[in-house]
């Protein structure tokens, strides 16, 4: 079974930026986290947009939706920002079948050593090879559908909205 990776940027991948003193995108680091975790499945990696989720606009959930219907494989992990991350989930929940789709962030950027982007990725790519066709978000050691999930932003969390 061979894994297809969407990058759209969010987080995992921002790095912060000495002379500006900003968080920037220059490149993934989705292939150095599986490295660094020993990854030994199959996947394969493509970015299809290194941006903040608070400037996703339904014309890149489009590009999003449009890639995730087109690749042959029936497993696809997405890494995405948190703020706008239901949005696109309930786009695909309602645009994609027969294809398990997991999405995942990570709160921390990777660079900064702290991240918990390596957790998250390690059990999305968990939950894409052993949950049914659908779409859902991945944090912290657990799952949501698509439907039934929202950010609680005193928190900084998702939860079950039932």
């Amino acid at each position: 079974m061979k894994i297809k990776i969407f990058v759209t940027g969010g987080t995992f991948d921002k790095e912060y930026n000495e002379i500006s003193a900003e968080l920037v995108f220059k490149e993934t680091h989705v292939p150095e986290i599986l490295n660094l975790g020993r990854c030994k499945l199959s996947v394969d990696i493509r970015t299809l947009m290194m941006i903040d989720s608070l400037n996703m606009t339904d014309a890149d959930r489009g590009i999003i939706l449009d890639n995730c219907k087109k690749v042959v494989e029936d497993r696809i992990l997405i890494t995405h920002g948190t703020d706008t991350m239901v949005d696109t989930a309930k786009v695909l929940g309602g645009g994609v079948k027969g294809k398990t789709i997991v999405l995942t962030r990570a709160m921390v950027p990777y660079k900064f050593g702290s991240s918990d982007g390596l957790f998250n990725m390690g059990a999305a790519l968990a939950f894409v090879q052993t949950l049914p066709t659908g779409v859902y978000i991945a944090m912290n050691g657990k799952f949501f559908t698509a439907d039934n999930v929202k950010k609680n932003k005193k928190i900084g969390e998702f939860e079950a909205l039932k």
